[in-house]
């Protein structure tokens, strides 16, 4: 589905990608503002309170346990549905600016028409940092070279 999905967009001449890493994505995440989200969805408060206690749960390291202030467990079942939940708010955006796009947990390709487009919205990016995703590596190149 996704290669056909983006073959698409190059067949349409949006043949620029921009590609959107988000930078130690899982050890940043806010808890305050993933929560946030959640309770927008689920109205149960006790399922709110587990995945809190899951989000913060210690993490053992050389035999001690430290606690987690940010971020979430990495490898886990519940960490690609979480930060889908995190992310649909960039999918809204992406979608509201009309972008051809494809994202898959912390990753994203933007397909624009032209370099001048990608930087464009490479300099748009920035609105990830309203969601406390930390920073943002992406970078413009031609589908075709």
């Amino acid at each position: 589905m996704r290669v056909r999905q983006e073959r698409g967009y190059i067949a349409e001449g949006h043949d620029w990608i921009v590609d959107l890493d988000l930078e130690k994505f899982f050890d940043r995440v806010n808890h305050d503002i993933l929560t946030s989200c959640l309770a927008r969805r689920i109205e149960g408060r006790r399922l709110l309170k587990l995945i809190r206690r899951y989000l913060e749960a210690g993490i053992m390291s050389g035999g001690l346990e430290s606690t987690r202030s940010k971020g979430m467990p990495q490898g886990g079942l519940l960490s690609p549905l979480l930060s889908n939940i995190l992310l649909d708010e960039l999918d809204k955006e992406l979608e509201a600016r009309r972008y051809r796009f494809y994202r898959y947990v912390d990753d994203c390709n933007i397909y624009v028409k032209s370099e001048r487009a990608g930087k464009r919205v490479y300099r748009r990016a920035r609105m990830l940092m309203r969601l406390g995703l930390g920073k943002v590596r992406a970078w413009t190149s031609a589908a075709n070279g």
